[in-house]
């Protein structure tokens, strides 16, 4: 008997927070769906305000949608689209957030946050940037845009912080560079003319990126890539394919006197000159 009415206690108990939470998820729907259906736009406003504080920024965006329309030229118009664009921004529609910076910049260019807007723009850029494998096409977009932001703006405090997003951005395009030109000579034993082209891929990868701290790597890249060519060329082609090896060695001794790779690279030296030394003495 004790037992049972336990148990009904406990019954009634969860009723009664049952029946409390649905009026409460009841109540803030209909909230939402009256700000909506507003033609009060300063409580259309007040509404949007307090879900963005809160960063509800899908109500927001949609509330500050319809504000966009009609409070343009108004006093609280500026605000609006700043926190438009934030919106779209923190919803990562990307694209959507890029385009609104852009038009804050292009509407307010006197702001105090117009510099921040051109930097979010073109950090919008770089969050649209996909893995290395993929197309770069945002990845170049981005790089550009805030190589702009920091010739425009030399003194801003973003502009650290955007050169970092360009060494990170070109790091991504070295990457990509590496493997395609890496991919070339991968596939050297299906066809000799891979290894030509990963010659003129890596040394066009060096022309791209000459501060890289790869370099060494790459210039190691095309001795091979120049070596095994030659080893494989007509033997009337032979001299002259080595020598061009012996005239990479050296110029990798003396842009690289400190590099890890030298004793590779010596050892395809003296390699190709004796090969010469060969032909010269038939």
């Amino acid at each position: 008997m004790r037992i049972s009415f336990v148990f009904i206690i406990v019954i009634s108990l969860l009723s009664s927070c049952s029946s409390f939470h649905v009026p409460f998820f009841g109540k803030k729907g209909d909230t939402f769906n009256k700000a909506m259906k507003s033609t009060d736009y300063d409580y259309k406003l007040r509404m949007a305000e307090k879900y963005y504080s809160k960063k509800d920024y899908n109500h927001a965006q949609q509330l500050y949608d319809d504000l966009f329309r009609v409070m343009k030229g108004t006093d609280h118009f500026e605000d609006i689209y700043y926190k438009y664009a934030y919106c779209a921004y923190y919803l990562k529609d990307y694209q959507n957030s890029e385009n609104l910076f852009k038009g804050f910049v292009e509407a307010f260019p006197n702001s105090p946050k117009s510099e921040e807007m051109e930097f979010m723009r073109a950090f919008s850029y770089y969050k649209q940037s996909p893995k290395f494998e993929l197309d770069q096409t945002n990845t170049t977009k981005a790089i550009g845009f805030l190589q702009a932001f920091i010739a425009t703006h030399p003194g801003s405090e973003k502009a650290k912080e955007a050169q970092q997003y360009i060494d990170l951005g070109r790091s991504k395009l070295e990457r990509k560079d590496f493997e395609n030109a890496k991919l070339y000579y991968d596939l050297r034993a299906t066809n000799i003319s891979y290894l030509k082209a990963a010659s003129l891929t890596f040394n066009s990868l060096m022309n791209s990126f000459p501060e890289s701290e790869k370099s060494d790597e790459y210039k190691l890249y095309i001795i091979k890539s120049n070596y095994e060519y030659a080893s494989l060329s007509t033997e009337d082609k032979k001299e002259s394919r080595f020598q061009q090896v012996v005239t990479d060695c050296n110029d990798f001794m003396d842009r690289f006197p400190d590099s890890k790779l030298k004793k590779q690279v010596q050892g395809y030296l003296d390699l190709s000159k004796n090969s010469i030394k060969t032909y010269k003495n038939e």
